[in-house]
């Protein structure tokens, strides 16, 4: 063996003895991986539904009630993924004595361990940044962000289950014990405390009575257009002003007669008001009271058949949801509506004026707004 690939050896060797803290330990360890288990697991369950939901398959109809269904689950998978950093920084800070291992392949089998501890490692910060980013409305990557983060979640929950069974006998030795040292036990404590902090200061922004603590939220829930926030302004979607004089909904496609609505006949049709919130898949939301038309009456003056689907399409001339589509069991709700005002008051342009979708138990971006043309199929 060379002179310097002794040395390298050796350093390798001698790395493992330099980690002396007492809070790398394999209890400690244990107990922090099953909070990263049960964050993990709520964050990939939340995060299914919020995808699906946007993009559901032809054989999937999600419900419209209860209607603050996606509103708690998409707040939890954002507040809890903000709450999960911490915790998994305090995580890897107990285990990396591991990664300097010599030798760091000791077989076949050790290998394909190490390569799922890399991917759950890799994974879940890749994860964890880019869903930070997100939210702060900040892309430095070239690939979408969606796709990305959707398929990154399989990759990512399936390594920790293949690291689970791997380590199960040791999660079952210290799952229901005791943490006897002083010193473990208090930065167990104190990973919780910072996991506690950290939703504390941003939960605000989808739960109200919190808003005053939501220091770090990356929204203020009151700051916006009529007190409401907005993702995309008219001005950014394009949106020049709308005459109301020349407005015309169109209401087209399988119908039995097709309707072309200006704003004023709107306006003197029957309105009906709810108070629906506006979830956003950022994590944010706000709950409100919308006045307008029930789009399921519009429906059935057209002659539409009850099992159709809508597609709701934006005066917008582009953008990756200027359309949305509408199955029946939402259309039919008498909660949604093709509103016309927002808490009694003409809707802002950047809340979608003229006209704008609002229905129960879907993200915000589905909440079309500036509608033109309700197809139905």
């Amino acid at each position: 063996m060379s002179t310097r690939l002794r040395q390298v050896t050796d350093l390798g060797r001698s790395l493992p003895g330099r980690f002396t803290s007492r809070l790398h330990s394999e209890k400690v360890a244990a107990k922090l991986g099953m909070w990263l288990g049960v964050s993990f697991t709520v964050a990939f369950a939340t995060g299914l539904f919020s995808h699906y939901v946007q993009h559901p398959p032809a054989w999937l109809l999600w419900p419209s009630r209860p209607v603050n269904l996606y509103r708690v689950t998409q707040g939890l998978h954002v507040i809890g993924g903000i709450a999960t950093v911490p915790l998994l920084l305090a995580k890897l800070w107990t285990v990396y004595p591991k990664l300097w291992q010599w030798p760091p392949l000791r077989s076949a089998g050790h290998a394909a361990e190490r390569l799922s501890v890399l991917l759950l490692v890799a994974g879940a910060l890749f994860q964890l940044v880019t869903g930070l980013m997100n939210i702060a409305y900040t892309y430095l990557w070239p690939f979408g962000f969606i796709q990305a983060h959707y398929w990154t979640a399989f990759i990512v929950y399936g390594a920790l289950i293949i690291h689970v069974v791997n380590e199960w006998a040791k999660v079952r030795r210290h799952a229901f014990t005791r943490v006897e040292d002083p010193d473990r036990r208090r930065f167990l404590a104190t990973v919780a405390a910072a996991c506690g902090v950290a939703a504390l200061v941003t939960a605000g922004e989808t739960v109200t009575p919190l808003k005053r603590l939501a220091v770090l939220a990356p929204r203020n829930p009151d700051i916006g257009p009529q007190g409401v926030p907005v993702n995309r302004s008219a001005a950014a979607a394009g949106v020049t002003q709308v005459d109301p004089a020349a407005y015309q909904l169109v209401v087209t496609g399988a119908v039995r007669t097709e309707l072309m609505i200006g704003y004023d006949e709107l306006a003197r049709m029957p309105q009906h008001t709810v108070r629906l919130p506006i979830a956003c898949v950022e994590g944010w939301s706000v709950e409100c009271e919308w006045t307008g038309v029930r789009l399921r009456d519009l429906i059935e003056a057209a002659g539409g058949a009850p099992e159709a689907v809508l597609t709701v399409e934006s005066l917008e001339r582009a953008g990756y949801y200027r359309t949305s589509e509408v199955r029946a069991p939402h259309w039919q709700d008498p909660l949604t509506l093709l509103a016309l005002k927002l808490n009694g008051r003409p809707l802002d342009p950047d809340h979608g004026y003229p006209v704008r979708l609002i229905a129960p138990n879907r993200p915000g971006v589905m909440q079309t707004k500036w509608v033109g043309t309700v197809r139905v199929t």
